[in-house]
Parts: C-alpha cells; structure tokens; sequence
C-alpha cells in the first residue's frame, strides 16, 4: 500500500512538473549557451548560427576543455589553428590562454568555419571535414566537390553526420534563440 502511495506521488510530481522537467532535460541532451555571441558571429561572419552551435555541441558539449591534441575551448581550437586564423584575419595580439574566453574562441571558431566554407566554394561537408580531419585530408578526397560517402575516416564522417544532425535539432529547437525566426 505504501509502495503504491508513493509511486503515486512520484507520478503526480513527474506530471504536475512536466514542462520544466523537459527544459531540464532539454539543457542536458541539448544544451544551448553564449548564444548572444553565435548570433552575433552568425551575423558578422555569415555562417549560420545553428551550424555554429552544432559545432560547439560537438567539440565540446559548450564546455571549455582542452583535448589530448591541444585543442581547447568551446569549438576545440588547437594553438596552431589559432595562429594560422590570426594570420589570416590580420590578427597580431594571440595568447594561448584567449583559447580559454568564448567570446574569442566562438570567434575564431566561426572565421575558420567561413573561411573552411568559402574555400570549398560553400561545401557544408567538405568545410565540417576540414575543420575535423584538416584541409589537406578534404583536398585528397575531392575538395569543393566532397560528398559524405567519400570521406575516407570513419571517425570523421561520423563527426559530419553528427554536426548536420545536431544542426537541424538546434534549428528546430532553438530558432528564436539563435536568430533564425
């Protein structure tokens, strides 16, 4: 009998608070922060902030970490990426440390996602697989032309499938937050 109370009162708790259980758990199969700074990059750089986000999601669950290859922060840049992307936007000031503040590394994530896009003539594919497997590995497998089923790392067309999945959810999800309605 009291097994039965109880299992009730759990029920009638889980029901009377069904709405922010499910934000809840929204925030920890999908989460979503900084999105101020995704929809200001979007913007500025002309990617699409839920191609951003799902990037983010990806690399690093928007947790600041640093990977056994070096790459840190919230979109997984290595120091070397960093360098090659402060060389290109004309950059001067870089310190390994910035890798750490989202803002920056959100920037500097999404300038190396345009500049991916624009040098695989706006490919989504080949600049997801470049940003994973290196922009010589997508040049070996056709380049502007790369299609999923011809990126020859199992680990990295897992990584573009995932992205592009992820995209579509924060889009559905996540729209007004991200700009896209």
């Amino acid at each position: 009998m009291a097994a039965t109370i109880l299992i009730g009162l759990v029920v009638g708790l889980v029901v009377a608070n069904r709405e922010q259980l499910g934000e809840t758990l929204l925030q920890v199969t999908l989460p979503l922060r900084h999105e101020d700074i995704i929809r200001q990059q979007a913007q500025d750089k002309g990617v699409d902030a839920d191609l951003i986000a799902a990037v983010i999601y990806r690399e690093s669950n928007f947790r600041d970490q640093t990977s056994s290859a070096g790459a840190r922060g919230l979109m997984q840049i290595t120091p070397q990426t960093a360098l090659i992307i402060e060389d290109l936007s004309g950059g001067s000031t870089f310190d390994q440390s910035d890798l750490a503040d989202p803002d920056l590394n959100i920037r500097y994530g999404t300038y190396y996602l345009r500049y991916l896009l624009d040098k695989f003539d706006g490919n989504e594919v080949a600049a997801l697989a470049a940003y994973n497997a290196g922009e010589t590995n997508v040049a070996a497998w056709g380049g502007s032309g790369l299609e999923l089923g011809d990126i020859e790392f199992p680990e990295t067309r897992q990584y573009v499938e995932d992205v592009l999945e992820k995209r579509d959810q924060y889009r559905r999800r996540y729209g007004e937050e991200l700009g896209l309605r």
